[in-house]
């Protein structure tokens, strides 16, 4: 029978993973990061940055989970400690979680989400924060969904140069949530 379910990634994964997170970042960023920076990303890169993740995790605490469905992976979460400068030990950072495009709103995110929560408290955590795009309504919708509210910190990430030579920023906006306050 074909697997199903959530579980840990395993490196025969990354290719699945990095291809998923390109697709996912070029639905979700085409009205907001300019072509040139979704076009160069490269699915080699990514599937070695993954591997890496996985064999040599930053921190005991950090988990690559993936979503299967009929043996197909079908997205993916990255989870860790915070390493925001206020958070304490006890707070859990959902570093990202994406799901293949053409398998959304079939429950996968809520999946990985359930997932992710299990993992963390079962290490312990109590909270978690996660960073999103200002202009990522439909995350944004998803996380507060599932219980996850804005707290009043900002950043602004690098993500590019433009061709003519400026760097290329996002705005991001921080959500928290207790652990236990997680609605999936």
């Amino acid at each position: 029978m074909p697997e199903s379910g959530v579980r840990l990634a395993r490196t025969p994964d990354v290719d699945d993973v990095a291809a998923i997170n390109i697709r996912a970042w070029r639905q979700r960023f085409t009205d907001i990061l300019p072509g040139e920076v979704l076009d160069s990303l490269d699915p080699g890169d990514l599937a070695m940055v993954w591997a890496s993740g996985i064999l040599n995790p930053p921190t005991p605490l950090h988990r690559l989970l993936v979503a299967v469905d009929a043996g197909a992976i079908v997205g993916y979460a990255a989870i860790g400690p915070s390493q925001d400068p206020d958070a304490e030990d006890s707070t859990l950072e959902l570093l990202a979680l994406e799901v293949d495009p053409d398998r959304q709103r079939e429950g996968h995110g809520s999946r990985l989400m359930a997932a992710a929560v299990a993992h963390a408290e079962a290490a312990g955590m109590t909270d978690a924060a996660t960073w999103c795009s200002v202009h990522d309504e439909a995350r944004r919708a998803f996380l507060r969904s599932a219980g996850w509210g804005p707290d009043t910190a900002y950043r602004d990430v690098l993500v590019g140069v433009s061709p003519e030579g400026a760097d290329v920023l996002v705005r991001e906006a921080r959500l928290v949530t207790a652990l236990g306050d997680v609605e999936i």
